[in-house]
């Protein structure tokens, strides 16, 4: 594929021209304290590794006209703001998305939820922490006692289900993303208010396949690493049913008591991981 799109998708590169700013951007800076945000603004929301940053890289090519394949983190950064990582942001257009994992607040009156299954999310997180992150972190831990963790998988996607403060929301699956991407980024931009052609998210979504963000980063033009992390991918793996053969059996266990009755919930198949079944 080129690095350029195609002539339909390259108006959308032209922020200068396109992107109304925000009246708030009146200093010499542009930039807006991450804390400030207005209504109409969208967070894409979800428990550390359900699609959060596979998602941040598509919004940034449906909304913005970037190729995700060929764009640097920094960038993506930059169009999407991750509230956890910044403390200024630049505010190119209304509404601005943020990237966040944070559990419902107030001020976020428009949410698209990520969702994925806990299990898989849970190895995830576990080899993002021990590799990625560095961090010596015990499987079992926390899944039983939280440790590491921002929350539970169940409280967080809990939490968000109940939409205490009666946010405008979309769910959207991270299984149903790796099924049919632009049916989902159809969807989005419905949420969103966006209008863009049908081969325009095509592209978007053939550029941000798994195995082409795997390779990007393997080049080392995506994130900027640690030296203890050189070696160790944040696309690590990014199947469906993960856990299945990485989850040891008595983490497992300890997760579906907790994770049950959510996992069911959310229309996840809990049959053979179901708390004291005997199924290998």
């Amino acid at each position: 594929m080129s690095k350029r799109f195609s002539r339909a998708a390259r108006p959308f590169v032209r922020l200068g021209k396109q992107l109304a700013l925000h009246p708030t951007i009146q200093s010499t800076t542009g930039l807006v304290p991450i804390t400030e945000h207005d209504d109409n603004d969208i967070f894409i929301v979800g428990y550390p590794k359900s699609g959060n940053t596979w998602f941040q890289n598509l919004v940034s090519g449906v909304v913005y006209g970037t190729n995700p394949l060929y764009t640097p983190d920094s960038l993506v950064r930059e169009l999407v703001p991750d509230v956890h990582k910044k403390r200024f942001y630049r505010r190119f257009m209304s509404p601005t998305f943020f990237k966040s994992h944070a559990l419902p607040q107030p001020d976020y009156r428009r949410v698209i939820y990520l969702l994925r299954d806990g299990r898989d999310a849970m190895v995830s997180y576990y080899h993002y922490l021990n590799g990625w992150r560095g961090n010596e972190v015990d499987f079992m831990a926390m899944v039983t006692n939280g440790e590491g963790l921002i929350s539970k998988w169940h409280d967080h996607v809990e939490a968000w289900l109940i939409n205490p403060y009666d946010a405008e929301m979309l769910v959207i699956k991270y299984e149903d993303m790796k099924i049919d991407t632009v049916q989902e980024l159809q969807r989005f931009c419905r949420f969103a208010g966006v209008e863009r052609e049908l081969s325009w998210l095509e592209q978007v979504a053939e550029s941000a396949v798994f195995d082409k963000m795997q390779n990007k980063e393997k080049a080392g033009s995506y994130f900027e690493k640690s030296a203890d992390a050189e070696d160790v991918l944040f696309f690590r793996r990014g199947i469906v049913g993960s856990y299945k053969d990485e989850m040891p059996p008595e983490v497992l266990t300890a997760f579906m008591h907790d994770s049950q009755e959510t996992l069911s919930r959310c229309g996840y198949a809990v049959e053979d991981t179901a708390v004291g079944s005997t199924a290998e």
